[in-house]
């Protein structure tokens, strides 16, 4: 999830997402973000496809499958700010 804590303590029923790819290829899209296994606790190295950002149910949201660092977040959330026209 890339919402903030204020919406994560709220009873909205959905979370706004980034989806996760282990097709690496998509890394040099714009914005998107390489997360390796080894720093994450993901099952693969993964790619963050910044321009896929979507809205789910959280009852979808079953278990944590990894950590991202702050500057993880952070390089997300640059890339986001890519696709939205924002980026500085």
């Amino acid at each position: 999830m890339v919402q903030c804590d204020s919406f994560n303590r709220t009873t909205i029923a959905t979370a706004v997402c980034v989806p996760l790819t282990s097709n690496l290829r998509w890394q040099s899209a714009p914005g998107n973000v390489l997360l390796g296994a080894a720093r994450t606790g993901l099952s693969r190295d993964s790619v963050a496809n910044v321009s896929q950002v979507v809205a789910i149910d959280r009852k979808l949201l079953r278990r944590r499958v990894g950590r991202l660092t702050s500057r993880d977040l952070q390089r997300i959330l640059d890339g986001i700010d890519v696709v939205l026209g924002r980026a500085r």
